[in-house]
């Protein structure tokens, strides 16, 4: 654990000797993570991407990936591209990364089940934009825009490590 890793506490997340508040999954911390238990997973996960609207900012990081109104995430655990960017149409159960809310202006991807996924063991632990200060979201960690901007300018992507210990025990 460093200082460039994002680290999680109670009061929110350490990351380069700020404390940056944040949202967690309405399910707690889990050491068990199941498709759509709400919950956000315990362990060390590597940032491995950045996604971002087009439409709505500027790239937000020179390794940043637009996404367009055809993009989605595949949460269905029978889908063969479960856990992975899939594109309309899609036949299986999925999220719009295009959505009419901010949250996914900006998402950063773990590897929390990626990139060889596990069906079941839960899809897409992002760290995106939050509804609002504080409202837990279905598994991942978010921040406000500025917040989640700050972190993105000041991290490396496929080295910065987000840290969730498990903070029930």
């Amino acid at each position: 654990m460093t200082a460039d890793d994002l680290v999680l506490t109670r009061q929110g997340i350490r990351f380069q000797n700020r404390l940056i508040p944040c949202s967690i999954g309405r399910g707690g911390i889990t050491t068990d993570k199941r498709e759509g238990d709400g919950a956000t997973p315990a362990g060390i996960h590597r940032i491995m991407g950045l996604y971002y609207r087009p439409d709505r900012m500027a790239p937000p990081a020179s390794w940043a990936i637009p996404i367009g109104p055809f993009d989605l995430w595949s949460d269905d655990i029978n889908d063969p591209a479960y856990n992975h960017l899939v594109r309309k149409p899609h036949p299986f159960s999925h999220e719009s990364m295009h959505r009419a809310d901010p949250l996914y202006d900006m998402v950063l991807i773990t590897d929390w089940n990626w990139p060889r996924a596990i069906p079941g063991k839960g899809s897409a632990i992002f760290l995106h934009i939050w509804r609002k200060p504080h409202h837990p979201t279905e598994g991942c960690v978010a921040f406000s825009k500025e917040n989640l901007l700050w972190i993105i300018q000041h991290i490396t992507p496929n080295e910065t490590c987000l840290i969730i210990p498990d903070l029930c025990s």
